[in-house]
């Protein structure tokens, strides 16, 4: 049986300001923390995630807090995140929720086949919300937004790279996605290819815009870190450990995250590339009803609280 990514798992971003970050994520946005902790390579930054009603895989979108200047934008990075909601009506109720958020937004318009909505946060972060007509939501009771108009979850992802031909032999030939098809991007000189894994459909698809024409991007707020793509268990994640070992690409090997067991590579653009198992999942040290309304910390660090939190700016 050949070996299959389930679709995105999550995207992590950068953000410069905690706080204000928070306050548009779940009450702009209407997205519930699930996960106030930090960033465990660096616990003096904020490592915060936001999902649907019970923290589903492929619903995570999530942030570290980073004393950085904002992105230049370019290739080599991630440029645009999709965000899946159920019909042409929720677009609609969305572009007038955030015009009346002094959220700009483009027009809703055919992109790629799917009528989708852009606008960008407040650091610039990049979104595209699109119609996901399989999926449903799984709404948080607390959210500001309506229950039938919430985020489903995340996808398409849209990455910016320079060439074409290395970074689909990696999709395909690695991370066995398939190439379905292509079509010419907004910049008349760039031209986008899309890529799906597992199901398919907006939440387990890549888009790979090519233009030869850009800078390299200069990482920082607005901007993102890496996103992940979903394997089930750590069976089938030391399984891809190995075909990435096997094909010659420098990775992390299997890297405990305690919500999640994680491979970490760069494609040869040099984005960063996580596979992230679905298990054990945010309620592996909360209880589901109170997900994200204190500091989680994973064991190891759980000696070094007091000093952690003390460290941590205030985000309310």
């Amino acid at each position: 049986m050949t070996l299959e990514l389930g679709g995105i798992h999550h995207l992590t971003a950068v953000t410069a300001e905690a706080k204000k970050n928070l306050a548009f994520y779940t009450q702009t946005l209407g997205m519930r923390l699930i996960k106030k902790t930090v960033n465990q390579d660096d616990p003096t930054a904020y490592h915060l995630f936001y999902g649907d009603g019970v923290a589903s895989p492929g619903a995570d979108l999530t942030f570290f807090d980073f004393d950085a200047a904002r992105e230049q934008r370019g290739n080599h990075t991630v440029s645009r995140t999709g965000l899946r909601v159920d019909s042409e009506e929720s677009l609609n109720w969305w572009k007038e929720h955030l015009q009346n958020n002094n959220v700009g937004t483009s027009a809703i318009k055919d992109r790629n086949g799917r009528l989708s909505l852009d606008f960008e946060d407040f650091e610039g972060q990049r979104f595209r919300m699109v119609i996901d007509e399989v999926n449903k939501v799984v709404p948080w009771a607390k959210s500001p937004v309506p229950a039938e108009r919430q985020i489903i979850g995340l996808g398409p992802i849209s990455m910016s790279v320079p060439r074409l031909d290395r970074t689909e032999a990696v999709l395909t030939q690695v991370m066995n996605m398939r190439k379905v098809r292509s079509y010419p991007a907004a910049n008349g000189n760039a031209e986008t290819h899309v890529f799906e894994m597992g199901p398919g459909g907006p939440g387990a698809e890549v888009n790979v815009v090519v233009d030869p024409s850009l800078s390299p991007a200069r990482p920082g707020a607005g901007g993102v870190h890496h996103v992940a793509f979903r394997t089930p268990d750590q069976d089938s994640l030391r399984q891809w450990i190995d075909r990435v070992t096997k094909a010659g690409i420098r990775s992390s090997g299997e890297v405990e995250r305690f919500y999640f067991t994680s491979l970490y590579f760069r494609e040869p653009s040099g984005i960063l590339f996580e596979i992230a198992t679905d298990v054990p999942g945010f309620a592996a040290d909360e209880p589901m009803e109170t997900l994200g309304e204190s500091l989680a910390l994973p064991p190891f660090l759980e000696g070094r609280r007091a000093s952690i939190e003390a460290n941590l700016k205030p985000l309310v």
